[in-house]
């Protein structure tokens, strides 16, 4: 399996774990430019979710958190305001999802990052 399709399954977890907490899963790998992508957008009652996803094998060289970097970060701000600027929107969060593959399966979510 490669990083894409690895990154892919992760996301495919995530969005299970969103569905199951009564999340509406709206659009995935949604593409602003070069350096934007938002991995989920989701609906929470009456709130737009921008969830970046970070999947690893282990957590042996630390969380999956820790790949969201501030620049990633500041990529991700931007799309979304450019989204939400497209669609008029004025509630919504960002969220974070890492998910561990081994030795279990590990889903941690931290809302509005």
């Amino acid at each position: 399996m490669n990083n894409r399709e690895f990154g892919s399954k992760g996301e495919d977890l995530a969005c299970e774990y969103l569905k199951k907490n009564g999340y509406e899963i709206l659009e995935r790998n949604k593409h602003f430019s070069n350096l934007c992508e938002i991995d989920i957008i989701a609906k929470f009652k009456d709130k737009y979710v921008f969830v970046e996803v970070k999947t690893r094998q282990t957590d042996n060289f630390g969380s999956p958190f820790e790949a969201i970097t501030k620049t990633k970060y500041n990529n991700i701000k931007t799309g979304v305001l450019s989204y939400l600027k497209e669609n008029n929107i004025k509630n919504y969060q960002i969220d974070a999802i890492a998910i561990t593959m081994n030795p279990e399966l590990k889903i941690e979510h931290i809302k509005n990052v």
